[in-house]
């Protein structure tokens, strides 16, 4: 498998396991976003896999909140 392949992969199986999470606890992500005082287009973005570094420091405290644990 290529490497944009995993990579996309990975990106989607972190989507996946946020919105779950968010789902088991009756949150969406504007709400999300508030609870961690970011905007929430930037969390979207973030959620979907960007790779900016903002991206990358609002998937750990996203994964923080919502204790998924391995995923930071």
């Amino acid at each position: 498998m290529p490497i944009e392949d995993a990579l996309a992969e990975a990106s989607k199986a972190m989507e996946r396991k946020i919105k779950i999470a968010l789902l088991e606890r009756n949150m969406t992500q504007r709400e999300l976003s508030h609870l961690i005082k970011e905007n929430p287009q930037q969390v979207n973005r973030a959620i979907k896999g960007d790779t900016a570094p903002k991206s990358k420091e609002l998937r750990k405290k996203i994964c923080t909140v919502l204790n998924l644990k391995g995923m930071k």
